[in-house]
């Protein structure tokens, strides 16, 4: 069997499995002092960057497996369902009976939130666990929460290299750094990847420019190095302002946001990376994959959470065309 043929995975994630407990009011922030206030809602969905992503990809109708670490509790047991549920094949994924499955819990306005994260298990997948067989038969590989991969983020851009040297494409995000340090091997990761996904903050924190446009190609140039293939595309994620990417020496590329009600923005940038990816892995330009994924931000956020807005591939398409921008 040819290699081409074997790729029967088209998105392969490694990274974090944790729900998010949301709680959605016009005004969600908690009184100490024992007060008891009434919010709007409070439910339990799909969370972590990387399961939204994986959510996100497999609704757009990407071939996509997932292997991550749960622990032996409801939250695994519910998290590992619900991806299954989305399209997703979790049978790579573990459970790890001596930690707890990590969680989350937001705090939603619908346009801004604060978050609240208990790790457990989040940071406990073994890259070097991860089956070679399983890399192999993958078209693209992805991470999100570089910050949070605590067992594995110092050697996941040797493994990121080596399935760039297999064939395989690669894209990561690495979500906000609770340490406030803002390192952590980025650079390396950059040099072993095909795209990165930060956001406004994040790009501006990693690279200490202000300007998102020049942090974009600070960034890019970063990963360029010592590469002969142009290096990694930079798409920075700007909200309502739209998004932005290139690559080492630019142009910078640039799209608005699309507009829509918003309901909820969890998750949003992990539907946008997804939309990216589906156009981008489809031979679609660095436009095209933006606008995408620009559709597929916005749509996410119709609903509560992370995944329950998420776009399907024709609802996307469609509302492109409407959108036209």
């Amino acid at each position: 069997m040819s290699a081409t043929t074997r790729r029967d995975i088209d998105v392969l994630v490694v990274g974090e499995i944790n729900p998010d407990i949301v709680i959605a009011d016009p005004d969600p922030v908690p009184v100490f002092g024992e007060v008891e206030r009434v919010v709007r809602s409070i439910g339990m969905t799909v969370g972590s960057s990387s399961a939204i992503f994986a959510c996100g990809a497999a609704r757009l109708e990407l071939r996509t497996a997932f292997c991550g670490v749960v622990g032996h509790d409801a939250f695994g047991r519910f998290m590992l369902e619900a991806m299954a549920q989305r399209g997703v094949d979790v049978s790579a994924c573990s459970v790890d009976p001596s930690r707890p499955t990590g969680a989350t819990v937001i705090l939603t306005s619908g346009v801004d939130r604060a978050m609240l994260t208990s790790m457990g298990a989040i940071g406990a997948l073994d890259v070097d666990a991860v089956p070679a067989s399983l890399v192999s038969r993958a078209r693209h590989l992805h991470s999100g929460a570089f910050y949070l991969q605590e067992t594995s983020r110092d050697r996941l851009p040797a493994f990121f290299t080596a399935a760039r040297e297999h064939g395989a494409t690669t894209s990561f995000d690495t979500n906000w750094d609770p340490s406030g340090r803002w390192d952590g091997g980025v650079a390396a990761m950059l040099q072993a990847s095909d795209v990165f996904f930060p956001n406004a903050a994040e790009a501006r924190r990693i690279t200490g420019i202000a300007d998102v446009d020049a942090a974009a190609l600070a960034l890019a140039e970063l990963g360029a190095a010592g590469r002969s293939d142009g290096g990694p595309i930079v798409a920075v994620k700007l909200g309502v302002g739209g998004a932005v990417a290139c690559r080492a020496g630019g142009p910078i590329v640039r799209v608005p946001a699309m507009a829509i009600e918003t309901i909820d923005t969890t998750g949003a940038g992990d539907s946008f990376n997804a939309g990216f990816l589906r156009a981008w892995l489809d031979g679609e330009d660095l436009r095209e994959s933006l606008e995408l994924g620009a559709v597929c931000g916005a749509l996410s956020t119709r609903a509560s959470g992370g995944v329950d807005g998420q776009a399907t591939l024709a609802e996307a398409r469609e509302a492109l065309r409407a959108w036209a921008p």
